[in-house]
């Protein structure tokens, strides 16, 4: 449990205090649900209501924030109250974080596979043939690394995960329970007697430093080469990233995304919930793309695009609002025709 006075929260976030600075905070909550007791922040001024009524004995706020009625908690004014949200929530975690190391029994590793200094490694895990787990690593139990596999330093590995041959994980990466790295890709070639010859599947997954892979999210292997998840990429849940692929650095993907084989996406790009991909496209750095969108063929850098398939994001929206409107136009068209109709009549 955390315990911090609200001076030394202000001291550790370069803050200033309006308020009492000697109120103590033990945990957390959201600004609509504060209790006594609690920390929360204010960054989205469509929650600003909600200051005016919190119990949270604390409020991180912006610096440009003012106030318009009464407020009976103290605040802590920052640069960015939802960055400094994150870095207390940072130090917490590593406040409350397990130092666990050491060999947990049983398990397996090879003897042909090292070990860094300071690892944990959990009950019925398996590190195969020439595989290597860097310093201060923590392996959770039942985690399958197969041969050849490298494992940088400081990883976080949470338990269930799989990691297929050859595939090589960077530093300071994290995978939640149930990823698969290293799966094969979806590689069949359709026979003249109508079934489907799997086509062997020999690549591997790279993933650079501090990559994140939420639960039970699949990143499959190239089919000769590597499937490609560059520095700083993060992945939601439920992402599936098909064989060839490459990710470029810091590139956040939602939940429930997926990319066909061979696509490659640039640097720094937000992809939404629910994107489908085409294969074999390209899409440049800094696109944002909405939630449910569909992409079937490549996009220039810089663009911001949503629908199905995606088009420019002012267009979409010209057309979610024409589409709305298609049941009045209908009947608009209807009466329109009815009029036509009776104006041939008296012509006639």
């Amino acid at each position: 449990m955390m315990d911090f006075k609200a001076a030394d929260i202000a001291a550790f976030l370069n803050g200033e205090i309006i308020g009492n600075k000697d109120v103590r905070v033990t945990k957390v909550s959201k600004i609509e649900d504060g209790k006594p007791g609690t920390l929360a922040f204010l960054a989205n001024l469509k929650y600003e209501n909600f200051i005016y009524t919190t119990r949270a004995s604390v409020v991180l706020v912006n610096k440009s924030f003012a106030a318009k009625e009464k407020i009976n908690t103290t605040l802590i004014k920052v640069d960015d109250a939802y960055q400094a949200f994150a870095s207390l929530l940072d130090l917490y975690t590593q406040s409350k974080a397990s130092v666990k190391t050491g060999i947990e029994q049983p398990n397996f590793i090879d003897g042909t596979a090292t070990v860094g200094d300071n690892v944990f490694l959990g009950a019925f895990s398996y590190i195969g043939k020439n595989s290597k787990v860097g310093k201060n690593s923590k392996i959770s139990p039942q985690v399958h690394i197969g041969d050849n596999v490298t494992v940088g330093d400081d990883c976080i590995i949470y338990a269930g995960v799989k990691i297929y041959d050859d595939c090589i994980i960077g530093n300071a990466c994290i995978l939640h329970s149930g990823v698969v790295i290293g799966s094969d890709g979806f590689g069949f070639a359709p026979q003249k007697n109508g079934v489907y010859k799997k086509i062997p599947q020999i690549g591997n997954v790279i993933l650079g430093d501090d990559v994140e892979i939420g639960a039970n999210s699949t990143i499959d292997c190239g089919t000769m080469e590597s499937t490609i998840l560059r520095k700083g990429c993060k992945i939601d849940n439920l992402v599936q990233i098909a064989h060839n692929c490459v990710i470029g650095e810091n590139t956040v993907i939602a939940a429930l995304s997926g990319i066909a084989g061979t696509t490659k996406i640039g640097k720094n790009c937000r992809i939404g919930g629910q994107v489908g991909f085409g294969g074999h496209l390209s899409v440049g750095d800094n696109v944002m793309i909405g939630a449910q969108s569909g992409i079937i063929k490549s996009v220039k850098s810089n663009q911001v695009i949503l629908g199905s398939p995606a088009i420019n994001i002012k267009d979409a929206i010209k057309s979610i609002t024409v589409y709305k409107n298609l049941p009045k136009l209908r009947d608009e068209v209807i009466q329109l025709q009815k009029e036509i109709k009776a104006l041939k009549k008296t012509d006639s």
